[in-house]
């Protein structure tokens, strides 16, 4: 299989839970793409648990994380903005935000069980949500005999290259989508498939991800 290199971002939000010690902590995440859309999630949450005594949270946004926030929210300093921005940092997971609602149980966890709790509530609503992998790929149109066609569908199933479109005629033409950092390599392996009677034409460059099977192209 092709080596998997691009970066992880979340594709669909989730929601999670966890108490302790009486004390609801209701983890919410949501796909972000700046801050703008970050505090106004925020907002939306509060308005959504006007009850709750915090709203802790924390966000990422960027390809290299340019964008990262957090606030404790009246929790003791560190001890709930921070953990859950090191759980999307651990995770490496980019343009999401992450607000953990509690609700105070009457039991006091000290510093070192709301980092757990808070980590933990954050973890759970990201186990509850779709992280995807983006990668940078490039359109590849391969036409062959039919005689050739066998081994190319083999050579294209054994490394997990996706086939957008194909043309059955005199020829065969099959529009495939492959990872920009193996396309090289698998310009190679067809043309040794084929004895080089394969014609190989490059295509426009995209950014995808596959989410539940399906293909999922970014502007």
């Amino acid at each position: 299989m092709m080596e998997e290199t691009g970066i992880k971002i979340l594709y669909r939000g989730g929601t999670g839970e966890i108490v302790e010690k009486k004390s609801r902590f209701i983890a919410t995440v949501c796909k972000i793409e700046g801050e703008e859309e970050a505090l106004a999630f925020v907002a939306q949450m509060r308005r959504k648990y006007w009850d709750a005594r915090h709203h802790c949270y924390a966000f990422v946004a960027g390809d290299s994380h340019q964008l990262a926030r957090c606030s404790d929210d009246g929790e003791p300093a560190g001890t709930a903005g921070r953990p859950i921005l090191d759980v999307l940092l651990g995770e490496d997971i980019h343009n999401a935000a992450v607000v953990v609602t509690r609700y105070f149980g009457g039991t006091l966890l000290g510093t070192g069980g709301l980092v757990r709790a808070y980590q933990g509530a954050a973890r759970e609503g990201l186990k509850n949500s779709l992280v995807v992998l983006r990668r940078r790929g490039r359109y590849l149109t391969v036409e062959t005999d039919y005689g050739g066609l066998g081994k190319v569908q083999y050579l294209l199933a054994k490394e997990g290259v996706r086939t957008v479109d194909s043309v059955y005629g005199e020829q065969v033409a099959l529009k495939l989508l492959v990872p920009l950092a193996a396309l090289e390599k698998l310009k190679e392996d067809l043309t040794e498939a084929t004895g080089g009677r394969a014609l190989l034409a490059e295509g426009d460059t995209v950014d995808f991800a596959e989410a539940e099977g399906e293909l999922v192209l970014f502007c």
